[in-house]
C-alpha cells in the first residue's frame, strides 16, 4: 500500500510547482540589469526574474541619453528655476510667487506636479514595464508545461502500475510445483 501513496504524491507535488500562483509567488527574486551584450545578461534561476536592458557598446561610458539632451527640470539648475518660479504670473497663496502674502506657499506643489508629470513621460528604462512582459513571458508557456508535467506524472504512475501488476500475476518462488504429500 505504501508504494501506492507515491505516484499520488508525486502528482500533487508536480501539480502545485506548475500553477500560477507559485510562478508569482511572494518571495520571487526579480534581477534588474543593465548590460551592453547578450553575455552579460545573468540566467534566470528558479524562483527568479531577469530583466535584461541591452545597450549599444558605444553608450557604455557616455552620460545616458536622457539626460544629454533633457529639458527635463532636474536637469536644470537651481538658479535656472529660481528664475522661473520669480516669473510665474500668478500671486497670493498658493501661487509660488516670491512676493506676496502666502506666494510661497504653492512652490513645493508645483515641484511636486512636474517631478510627477516628468516621471510619467521620462525615457528611461521602465523597469516596472519590463517585469510584467517577463512574467508574462514566463506565464505564457505556463499551462503548457504542466500539462507537460501532468502527462510526465502520469506516464510514470502507468509504468508503476503495470509493474506492480505484473508482479502481482507473477508466480511466487516454489509455487509451480508443489511437493507430493507425505504419506
Amino acid at each position: 500500500m505504501k508504494h501506492l501513496i507515491a505516484p499520488a504524491a508525486a502528482l500533487a507535488a508536480a501539480i502545485a510547482a506548475a500553477s500560477p500562483a507559485a510562478a508569482q509567488s511572494a518571495d520571487e527574486k526579480i534581477n534588474m540589469v543593465i548590460a551592453y551584450s547578450e553575455a552579460e545578461c545573468p540566467v534566470a534561476q528558479p524562483g527568479e526574474v531577469v530583466v535584461c536592458e541591452i545597450l549599444v557598446e558605444e553608450e557604455r561610458y557616455r552620460i545616458p541619453s536622457n539626460l544629454r539632451y533633457s529639458t527635463d527640470p532636474a536637469n536644470q539648475s537651481l538658479a535656472r528655476q529660481v528664475d522661473q518660479i520669480k516669473y510665474v504670473g500668478d500671486f497670493g497663496a498658493m501661487s509660488c510667487e516670491p512676493a506676496g502674502a502666502g506666494g510661497f506657499t504653492g512652490c513645493n506643489q508645483k515641484f511636486v506636479e512636474a517631478w510627477a508629470k516628468d516621471r510619467d513621460e521620462a525615457e528611461a528604462v521602465r523597469f516596472g514595464q519590463l517585469i510584467e512582459k517577463a512574467r508574462a513571458e514566463r506565464l505564457s508557456t505556463i499551462d503548457a508545461d504542466a500539462a507537460a508535467e501532468q502527462e510526465r506524472v502520469e506516464m510514470i504512475e502507468r509504468e508503476y502500475m503495470q509493474r506492480l501488476e505484473k508482479e502481482r500475476q507473477a508466480e511466487l518462488p516454489g509455487e509451480g510445483e508443489l511437493p507430493p504429500p507425505p504419506k
